[in-house]
């Protein structure tokens, strides 16, 4: 993409009511623009982020054997009222229409999932079922805030499977936990899994991936020596400088952590609400048991902005930044290596704005693509190679250029 037809422009500085990192950079860089609190544009920037974060979690979820599905936004009451979700939930959307019929606005999608599984399911042989999907979801927050961290309106993947019994769920957990722990590598985040209530989900414990960040919402312990980590909020049975219950290796660390997944043991409560049965292999009708597997796209993209940044700008990793390169063209120069980078199948964004190099350079780093490219008079037949995370700069013929970015 050319700079100059891009309708995207940065801004010097960040909107007032902005008090997180995400907030700021991403509204400066030209990711988003908010449309009131909770609710954000996604610009062409923000968008290829989001795409890339969803490719990762949809590459994964295939890797599971699970079937990706869309499901509706906009649900029957009659579906929540069933499950009691319509009365307790305190952050469902209710919306009635001119015939006077209530309906939600998805916050999740047991609701609907589960008739839906309801149709195909009839026997153990059936079994397991896995299905997910990466759509919008809606929360009645009564204070949003926190940039994208946590919107009314949010970008979310959703699995949910149906196991014949709790040992097959147990089984396909562990499964689900070392796939979203590949996830958050993948996308250059270090998570921790923590224990935590269920909530208005399930009554038995869940699990949270929770990246450490000042940002963060969550009081959480662990130990730097095991996996060990607990969220306070809801278990109050250890504290600070305790030896770790689990190794007893190391003391434990107390941290602010944002939660970018969760898993929920459902039980038979949703399979049970819509009468869903199976026969087993003696021929009985049994309730499968159902779990559910959340990642937050949007917020994922937000505590990424919060764990890789600067006082210049956002410093994306490679795998979910928007572009591979960030090429500057200073005194008309950059056209013809523009073209060869694409038809090398390299992803380009090209600053061709006749504006100052100062600004052009600034505008880089606040961006903050993995690697800028410079061509200039000075370069001569040479290109400026400078990576995000470094002070240094090299001059490179693009031979060498096309082999660092292979790396």
């Amino acid at each position: 993409m050319k700079l100059s037809s891009s309708f995207v422009t940065t801004l010097r500085d960040a909107p007032k009511d902005a008090e997180t990192v995400n907030h700021k950079l991403l509204v400066r860089a030209g990711y988003v623009r908010q449309l009131m609190a909770g609710v954000y544009t996604y610009l062409p920037f923000g968008l290829k982020v989001l795409n890339k974060i969803s490719q990762i979690v949809r590459e994964e979820m295939d890797a599971m054997g699970a079937s990706e599905v869309l499901m509706p936004l906009m649900h029957p009451a009659s579906n929540w009222k069933l499950t009691g979700a319509w009365e307790k939930s305190d952050v469902l959307f209710k919306v009635k229409s001119r015939t006077k019929r209530d309906y939600a606005l998805a916050q999740s999608n047991e609701e609907t999932v589960t008739p839906l599984a309801k149709e195909f399911l009839h026997t153990y042989k059936d079994l397991p079922l896995l299905i997910y999907h990466i759509n919008w979801k809606f929360r009645d927050e009564l204070r949003s805030k926190s940039g994208i961290l946590r919107g009314r309106e949010f970008l979310m993947k959703d699995l949910y499977s149906f196991h014949i019994d709790q040992k097959d769920f147990d089984g396909f957990y562990k499964k689900a936990k070392e796939a979203y722990l590949k996830i958050f590598t993948r996308l250059g985040l270090t998570a921790k899994v923590t224990e935590a209530s269920g909530g208005v989900f399930s009554e038995k414990i869940s699990y949270e991936f929770e990246v450490l960040t000042d940002a963060g919402e969550a009081n959480i312990l662990y130990c730097n020596s095991c996996d060990y980590c607990v969220n306070v909020d809801d278990i109050d049975k250890y504290k600070e400088g305790e030896d770790c219950p689990s190794c007893t290796k190391s003391k434990l660390k107390s941290a602010l952590a944002s939660e970018v997944g969760n898993v929920f043991d459902l039980g038979q409560k949703y399979t049970k609400a819509f009468d869903l049965t199976v026969k087993n292999e003696a021929g009985i009708n049994i309730y499968p048991i159902m779990g559910c597997y959340g990642i937050g796209i949007t917020r994922t993209m937000g505590v990424i902005v919060e764990k890789f940044h600067d006082e210049k700008g956002i410093i994306w990793p490679k795998e979910v930044s928007p572009y591979d390169v960030h090429l500057v063209g200073l005194n008309g120069k950059g056209e013809n290596i523009y073209n060869k980078l694409k038809e090398n199948n390299i992803d380009v964004l090209f600053d061709d704005r006749d504006i100052q190099a100062g600004q052009k350079f600034a505008d880089a780093d606040l961006i903050g693509i993995p690697v800028r490219l410079v061509v200039s008079d000075k370069t001569g037949d040479k290109i400026e190679y400078k990576e995000r995370t470094s002070n240094d700069s090299k001059l490179l013929d693009f031979e060498a250029v096309l082999s660092r970015l292979d790396r």
